[in-house]
């Protein structure tokens, strides 16, 4: 038994301490507020087409953070990442459509970007998804499809998800409820 603790403490030591690299070392700086740290160490990443450098630069253009806020170049990154599936990336560019930030306000192109984020399960994209629904923009209003996704959107926790949807469940029929009910139950993320 002695030998066997003796061999784990060796083979420990030598595995030596674990490294991180330049995403994991970008990431300490950017929760330490060292954004121009972060960011060159994620933009080199981003340049090669890593979708998790290229949506947290969206995020620092967006928000200005070690950058002077520039809301194209965000959506610039934004794109990229959403491009290649990345959900959140998708749901910012969404706000960005939807908001006219670095590109002329369109509630068809948020409502599409959204969509893409909301079938992969992310809540935000959801919420927002039930709010175009509900408003009626960049889709015709369809209070059923507003009642699934916030339904969807409240079951992951998403903040005022539930709200909303008893807020326009007191617009529907009882028989639109059940049907926005059970196309929420049968939902699948794609």
């Amino acid at each position: 038994m002695r030998l066997l603790k003796l061999l784990l403490i060796v083979f420990v030591c030598a595995a030596g301490p674990a490294v991180a690299g330049p995403f994991e070392d970008a990431t300490a700086a950017y929760q330490k507020g060292d954004y121009t740290s972060a960011l060159h160490l994620w933009r080199p990443l981003a340049e090669q087409g890593d979708a998790d450098a290229q949506y947290n630069l969206g995020v620092m253009y967006e928000k200005g953070q070690g950058v002077p806020q520039d809301y194209a170049t965000a959506v610039s990154w934004y794109r990229k990442a959403a491009d290649q599936g990345d959900a959140y990336a998708q749901t910012n560019l969404g706000f960005m459509y939807a908001n006219g930030r670095g590109v002329p306000q369109d509630y068809a192109a948020a409502v599409s970007w959204y969509r893409k984020a909301a079938e992969q399960g992310n809540a935000t994209a959801q919420y927002n998804l039930g709010l175009m629904y509900d408003k009626g923009e960049g889709v015709p209003q369809d209070y059923v499809q507003a009642h699934m996704w916030f339904n969807l959107a409240a079951a992951k926790g998403e903040t005022n998800a539930s709200k909303n949807r008893d807020i326009v469940a007191k617009k529907m029929t009882p028989a639109q409820i059940a049907e926005a009910q059970k196309l929420a139950r049968e939902w699948k993320p794609k």
